[in-house]
């Protein structure tokens, strides 16, 4: 996946769908820790994950409870402890988010 994306492409994209996109994007067969999964997010889709107050960094408030749901609806396992881990349904859902992402980049 590119390295930061275009607003315009994910600005209508879901923030727990960025985060699968991120976790794609990370390829580790081992758990993923939070820091690690917060400045992917934030390298790649800036506008959706920054600190409004201070746009030059990140907002650790807007991955936290989005990875919650991702666990409980299972496209992820793992937790802040241990790192999170990204399951066979939550590959799936992130291989679709980077196609649909690649495909507005191609139509700007």
């Amino acid at each position: 996946m590119e390295s930061g994306w275009p607003k315009e492409i994910y600005s209508g994209a879901g923030i727990r769908d960025l985060i699968l996109a991120a976790f794609y994007n990370l390829q580790h067969s081992t758990p993923t820790p939070f820091g690690r999964l917060l400045a992917e997010c934030f390298n790649l889709f800036p506008e959706k994950f920054r600190l409004e107050s201070y746009p030059e960094w990140p907002d650790a408030r807007k991955l936290a409870r989005p990875l919650r749901m991702l666990r409980e609806e299972n496209y992820i396992s793992g937790g802040p402890e241990n790192g999170y881990t990204l399951a066979k349904k939550g590959k799936k859902r992130a291989s679709e988010v980077i196609n649909s992402l690649r495909q507005k980049q191609f139509k700007l």
